[in-house]
């Protein structure tokens, strides 16, 4: 598994670069006046960061919260009688780890809409 997420990555980097490559080839055949394309690499670099922060933190609170609903199931299988003290506890680490991909939700938003490095780019 490890070994096709890294092929993958890798091979979307190598089309990444070389559309980069054969776009700038393009751009020097016909000789078009010199763009300055620094804010658009910004705001590509952004979308990807803003995509990876909310993907990865939604990843990671489901998992969590699969194995914190797990743990509580098979405790009140084992132990009916504790099941307002399991549940109790385990509504309190769902809230926690739900607050985890609100954070994420606020940076991508952030990332996207109130991008500091946009506006140093930019000059305004």
């Amino acid at each position: 598994m490890k070994r096709v997420t890294v092929g993958t990555f890798v091979g979307m980097l190598f089309v990444l670069l070389t559309a980069t490559l054969a776009a700038a080839a393009q751009g020097a055949a016909a000789a078009a006046p010199v763009v300055d394309y620094t804010k658009a690499i910004v705001i590509g670099c952004s979308l990807l960061a803003a995509g990876l922060a909310i993907g990865m933190g939604t990843i990671g609170t489901g998992v969590g919260m699969g194995n914190g609903l797990s743990g509580a199931t098979s405790a009140v299988g084992r132990n009916p009688e504790a099941q307002g003290k399991v549940l109790l506890t385990m509504m309190v680490g769902l809230a926690m780890i739900e607050s985890l991909a609100i954070y994420a939700l606020v940076i991508a938003l952030v990332v996207l809409y109130a991008n500091p490095l946009l506006k140093v780019v930019v000059g305004g």
